[in-house]
């Protein structure tokens, strides 16, 4: 059996991972050129902006942030230095969580072993995931603490996905979602919405359950719409399609960060759990990727029907004192003005509309 140790963060502090598709700058099609783009990239962001398992897209990861502020100084200049690099090779960054048009049959795989490895196991759920997601991780100071942020955070995901949506085309057509994105990973055996678990300790035994009876090979193939993270000590949050702009990443980044460290005072302070059951996230997970920002969600205390708007209204009002301790109340005041503008799903879908 595999021990996992929970190495643990001493500071609430941030790791961001975007993905990018990579289009044709004349054609607008998915192009695989990631390995063009990547070999003009300079040694100092080398390791930070990767391949993924598409030629097609890439990773930009920031390095350790303390706030989202850092979060901000330190993608900028990686963002600009990849779109100066992909002009060089004719590619633009595309910032969608699905591509409009461009169908999963025509990308070629990223050369490497794991990811060919992961094709063969997975077959067409894998080679299916041309989709581009936003990754947010918070440091937490305990392996128990971080498996309860995950339990006590299922509730609020609908409404990060329902503020996110950005994908809702697929290979031409359109899907009638917000989120396509979120049904494609959603085909992964161990993707979506993880389980309940009590303790660290239930969820180092599942993990080596799960390699110990073939399910899968390594703890780097959970896919969880949250999952701790041992090794960088965090959680991670993994539901949200990448938005449109940097502006609306920090603020989900801020919304994120703001309500991750909420819910371990809550632990620190004994507020008990209040449970949510598990059909009435898979509710509202769903109602949140049809529908986006115009979801009627089920408000887990009272049961009662209640708009996405109305829900970060009073999501936001709740976290302002901890923006204020995290030095990010700009950002995540952001996040209620994505709660009345259209989702990015729908600008797609209006500019569709527009121009045929």
């Amino acid at each position: 059996m595999t021990r996992l140790e929970f190495n643990p963060s001493t500071q609430p502090t941030l790791g961001v991972e975007i993905e990018l598709a990579l289009v044709d700058a004349n054609t607008m099609a998915l192009c695989s050129k990631n390995a063009a783009i990547l070999n003009r990239i300079p040694d100092e962001y080398a390791d930070k902006i990767k391949p993924e398992l598409m030629q097609c897209y890439v990773e930009i990861n920031t390095d350790v942030c303390e706030n989202v502020s850092h979060v901000e100084a330190d993608l900028k200049p990686k963002l600009q230095t990849l779109s100066s690099v992909a002009a060089a090779e004719n590619v633009q960054l595309y910032w969608s969580g699905t591509h409009p048009f461009s169908t999963w049959r025509e990308q070629k795989i990223t050369p490497n072993d794991r990811y060919m490895g992961l094709v063969n196991m997975l077959q067409d759920t894998a080679r299916q995931l041309v989709t581009f997601g936003l990754h947010v991780h918070v440091g937490v100071n305990s392996g128990d603490k971080a498996i309860m942020i995950c339990d006590r955070i299922l509730r609020y995901l609908p409404v990060l996905l329902a503020l996110s949506c950005n994908s809702p085309f697929w290979e031409g057509r359109v899907t009638g979602l917000h989120s396509w994105r979120s049904k494609v990973m959603e085909g992964l055996p161990t993707a979506g919405l993880p389980p309940l678990m009590r303790n660290w300790s239930e969820y180092v035994w599942l993990i080596n359950h799960l390699i110990d009876t073939g399910y899968i090979e390594s703890i780097r193939e959970i896919w969880w719409d949250v999952r701790p993270h041992h090794a960088f000590g965090t959680v991670e949050v993994r539901i949200c399609d990448i938005p449109g702009t940097l502006e609306d990443t920090l603020g989900l980044v801020a919304l994120i960060q703001c309500l991750i460290c909420h819910l371990s005072d809550e632990i620190d302070q004994g507020i008990y759990q209040r449970d949510s059951h598990p059909m009435l996230i898979r509710q509202n997970k769903w109602h949140a990727s049809r529908y986006g920002i115009n979801a009627q969600l089920v408000d887990s205390t009272s049961h009662d029907l209640k708009s996405v708007p109305q829900i970060t209204e009073e999501l936001v009002e709740g976290l302002l004192p901890m923006a204020e301790q995290l030095n990010c109340v700009p950002f995540l005041k952001h996040v209620l003005d994505m709660a009345h503008q259209p989702t990015w799903a729908q600008r797609q879908m209006d500019l569709l509309a527009l121009t045929g």
